[in-house]
């Protein structure tokens, strides 16, 4: 394979995620122009984005065992195609009722992001993966901006039919290059065993492979820590504006400009993140959790700090945002690579799929529980509280993970040597 040929195939997937994400996110600038249209109430309109988020959560295991069973980038295209047919379908909806059934049916594409990162997983090394899932993770953040942009600039000149009408037409876009243009690769082909190695037979999973993702003891674990770690994530996305507007005196003008900081932060945390991750890898099995686990007490730190900035300080608030937004986004690409660190490429998927189905729980309870606090206390308690607290577990979670994952990370390479091993002697 020529390296520029994988790059290629890292920046289709990339435009994927952006502008997936940011037709994903365009709902929430356009909210007021729907439910003008529609004449319906929040209620009614928070009731649309949860069933999407319902029908993504439940079709997690399942697109995670399909891209462990079929080629990976035709399973892509067809999910940009759905991306796309499902957007057109919502633009269309003549009522409500329909609008929120179109708008369900969006989240079936919404959980098909791990068999994206299993392909990646095939075209680069553990060497690189922390970098390249960091670059691809920027995605989430700089597609909010897009998205943010896309609605306040043509929204109200179009209207926001059209403007689903342009995102979904570049999901079929995508769809089509993605098709034509992304090959697929034999599972564990980027592994150090098999680097160059011809006929490489095409592994798939079985019910066998999926029951011992049970016995992955680092995936189990991580698991548990991505259930807390979005718990700040949910916190901060679904409060820290109101947070700003009701009890930092912000107007909704200088409450964007401080979230656009956070979020260009949180862009250059991920690159930063999986950079660190790969070097520390080098020197030891140790180095992803570990630096996971210095990302969340530092998150923590800064956040801590951030939130007991005087009002009147706006200037050293943004600034320690910034370093919270940096620090926060660390973790995130090192969990991805150190899940395909010890899992069978044919498993690769439908682990990640699982540790998103877990994941969903904790995003679900975040924003109720934060909201129960502020309404005893307030909102920078239920920050404060919230963030801190399963930051500080998931540090424990990382370093346990630490300890334990030079074991799964041999076993893993004992399995891949047992393979080739295999391959030589049936040649």
């Amino acid at each position: 394979m020529k390296p520029r040929y994988r790059w290629y195939v890292a920046a289709v997937m990339f435009a994927f995620l952006l502008l997936h994400q940011a037709d994903k996110l365009l709902i929430g600038p356009l909210t007021t122009n729907i439910m003008d249209d529609f004449q319906i109430n929040e209620a009614q309109m928070g009731a649309v984005s949860s069933l999407a988020i319902i029908v993504s959560s439940l079709l997690y295991p399942l697109w995670g065992y399909l891209y462990d069973r079929f080629a990976r980038s035709k399973l892509l295209a067809l999910a940009s195609l759905i991306w796309g047919g499902t957007t057109w379908l919502n633009a269309l909806a003549p009522t409500y009722g329909a609008f929120m059934v179109t708008r369900s049916s969006t989240g079936i594409d919404d959980s098909s992001y791990p068999g994206l990162y299993s392909l990646l997983s095939d075209y680069f090394g553990p060497r690189l993966r922390g970098k390249v899932y960091g670059v691809m993770q920027m995605s989430g953040p700089l597609g909010f901006m897009l998205g943010t942009v896309l609605a306040t600039s043509l929204g109200g000149e179009l209207g926001w039919r059209r403007v689903f009408y342009l995102t979904g037409g570049l999901g079929v876009v995508l769809a089509v290059v993605i098709f034509t243009t992304v090959r697929e690769v034999p599972r564990g082909s980027a592994e150090p065993e098999f680097q160059g190695l011809e006929g490489l037979e095409q592994y798939r999973i079985n019910w066998d492979t999926a029951r011992g993702l049970l016995k992955n003891r680092t995936l189990l674990l991580l698991m548990a820590q991505g259930f807390f770690g979005v718990f700040p994530w949910n916190v901060l996305i679904f409060w820290f504006f109101r947070y700003l507007e009701t009890e930092r005196n912000y107007t909704s003008g200088q409450a964007l400009s401080a979230m656009m900081v956070a979020i260009i932060t949180l862009s250059a945390g991920y690159f930063l993140g999986g950079y660190a991750g790969d070097r520390m890898f080098k020197r030891t099995p140790r180095g992803r959790p570990l630096v996971g686990a210095v990302g969340v007490i530092l998150g923590a730190v800064f956040l801590y700090a951030t939130i007991n900035v005087p009002v009147e300080n706006r200037l050293l608030f943004a600034v320690l945002l910034g370093l919270t937004g940096i620090t926060m986004s660390v973790a995130s690409p090192n969990v991805i690579a150190t899940v395909h660190d010890t899992t069978v490429p044919e498993a690769r998927s439908t682990a990640r799929s699982f540790q998103k189905l877990v994941e969903d729980g904790g995003a679900a309870a975040a924003p109720f529980l934060a909201g129960l606090i502020a309404v005893r206390f307030s909102l920078e308690t239920a920050i404060l509280v919230i963030c801190i607290s399963t930051w500080v577990i998931c540090a424990v979670l990382f370093l346990v993970t630490a300890a334990i994952v030079p074991q799964d990370i041999e076993r893993f390479h004992e399995t891949m040597n047992q393979r080739l091993k295999e391959i030589r002697d049936h040649a």
